[in-house]
């Protein structure tokens, strides 16, 4: 049965080409969408290189100080003095990483100006994240004691700086008129991974602003706990160190939340001090998924109907000969779904180009989307819904032609 649906399917397709290429292509078009968008937040939600023990793992990121009778609110990160001298006192956290914020220095070859984005780290940062070194190794204890001038580049800074030489370990980098030894080379991190992403990483004990004492500051980090079970025991190690973080004059009340990985960027995205953000990104994705199905599916309702009706004396056939209103419906339903999967397929083509596009581009440095078993699956859900919703009214209202008037037609 399903057999004959499926040629009658095509032959009906290919007899209104104008009508099966705009159905193809708002098919194809709101899959690819949809699609590519499903791309971009499995690589912003879920484990990725550098960061691999997000299991594990609480992230600190910003403070906020507020009075609440006036209404001043100042936030921002947080300073190496909040995490020396605060955080590193909880039991729970196993190792901490800390990182400032990503700054820029410059680097002069042949009359050329090269940009470094470089930051500050302590030497368990390279203990909590699992960065691929291509050669050398990272800085430790000694180093950050000793305040020496050493520095794990990336393999982009490498060929951008020293070219095509095999190794560079050893050699020096000069940014802003201070000499770097480079003691690393790390693969090159994504750009969209905001706090692991740089092109010189550089002991703490070389920045000026770690001798401030305030809590604010340009600093974040990740708390990583030895086992799983550890990480709601820190976050509430954290919650109870928060609330007696000495207050600022003029300000009455702190707030700085350890989120886990999807919460911290849900904050990020849609949050702030009080509220995840989690609610919001959930309304705001599944707005947006609604549009994308519910504009072409009515357009594909429209057309559907259209090319029904025209096939109401071959209903009024199939009627007078005996065919129920369910056998009917189901063939349109399952023809439907036929066009869907079609249409999905080519989706799904357009997919891999458009992504492909998209890591050649090399808009945001070292950003590589994959088309995975989840974007995969839950395009096969979106074709089958999309087909579904679309199918169902218009092969009820062709259920319900009139023998009479669907055979005169």
């Amino acid at each position: 049965m399903l057999k004959n649906y499926f040629k009658i399917a095509i032959a009906v397709l290919k007899r209104r080409k104008f009508f099966t290429f705009i159905s193809l292509f708002g098919i194809s078009l709101t899959l690819t969408i949809l699609m590519v968008a499903t791309a971009l937040a499995d690589k912003m939600f879920n484990p990725g290189y550098p960061d691999y023990n997000q299991h594990r793992s609480l992230y600190v990121e910003r403070i906020e100080i507020k009075n609440t009778k006036e209404g001043w609110v100042n936030m921002s990160n947080l300073s190496f003095y909040f995490f020396e001298h605060y955080v590193s006192r909880l039991k729970t956290v196993y190792k901490m990483a800390i990182s400032s914020d990503q700054r820029s220095s410059n680097a002069y070859l042949n009359n050329k100006k090269l940009v470094i984005g470089y930051k500050y780290t302590n030497a368990d940062y390279w203990n909590v994240l699992s960065y691929r070194f291509l050669e050398g190794k990272p800085y430790g204890e000694r180093e950050i004691k000793s305040a020496e001038r050493v520095a794990v580049i990336s393999k982009k800074t490498k060929e951008a700086y020293f070219g095509d030489q095999k190794s560079v370990i050893g050699q020096y980098i000069s940014a802003d008129n201070i000499n770097y030894r480079v003691i690393g080379v790390v693969d090159n991190v994504s750009g969209a991974v905001r706090n692991f992403a740089g092109d010189m990483y550089l002991p703490y004990t070389l920045a000026k602003d770690i001798k401030d004492t305030r809590l604010m500051g340009s600093y974040n980090a990740v708390l990583l706990g030895r086992t799983e079970t550890d990480v709601p025991r820190m976050k509430k190690e954290f919650a109870q160190m928060v609330d007696k973080l000495p207050i600022p004059p003029d300000f009455n009340k702190i707030y700085c939340n350890a989120d886990g990985f999807k919460t911290s960027v849900a904050r990020r995205i849609a949050g702030d001090s009080t509220s995840n953000g989690i609610t919001k990104v959930i309304t705001i994705g599944g707005i947006f998924v609604l549009l994308f199905l519910l504009l072409p599916t009515m357009n594909l309702v429209n057309i559907n109907i259209t090319r029904i009706m025209e096939r109401s004396s071959e209903i009024g056939v199939r009627k007078a000969f005996g065919a129920s209103s369910k056998t009917l419906v189901y063939q349109f339903i399952v023809e439907n779904l036929i066009l869907t999967f079609i249409g999905g397929i080519i989706g799904v083509f357009l997919s891999v180009l458009v992504i492909y596009l998209i890591n050649e581009s090399d808009y945001i440095s070292s950003f590589n989307l994959t088309m995975n078993l989840t974007v995969l699956f839950f395009s096969l859900i979106t074709c089958f819904c999309f087909g579904l919703i679309s199918g169902v009214y218009p092969a009820w209202r062709m259920s319900k032609l009139n023998i009479v008037k669907a055979l005169k037609a």
